[in-house]
């Protein structure tokens, strides 16, 4: 097989394209701010459910998270003042709700 140089300039193209795709979709699909924060639409969907489970309380963070088995870990500031961490699993159910550990210092 014969490699001119436009078959170079178009894979390069493709590779190119691919790779911006990737990045995007990552970007849209909702990833890590930098700061401990993630966001996009799951993360929003982590923040609404955790609020679904404390009616009238504040969102204050969503993070990913792997203790206790969970994906999701949203701090919550409940109704009575109370801060929380909401702990979701990969359908967003809850795992376990503690005390917020900056609260306990």
């Amino acid at each position: 097989m014969r490699v001119t140089r436009r078959s170079m300039v178009v894979g390069g193209a493709v590779l190119a394209l691919a790779a911006g795709g990737v990045g995007a979709a990552t970007a849209i699909g909702g990833g890590d701010d930098g700061e401990g924060g993630a966001t996009g639409p799951a993360a929003e969907r982590a923040r609404e459910a955790a609020l679904a489970l404390f009616p009238g309380g504040h969102a204050n963070a969503v993070e990913r998270d792997s203790e206790d088995g969970a994906v999701w870990e949203v701090e919550l500031t409940r109704a009575d003042g109370e801060t929380v961490d909401v702990r979701l699993d990969r359908t967003y159910g809850l795992v376990v709700v503690e005390g917020d550990s900056e609260d306990e210092r």
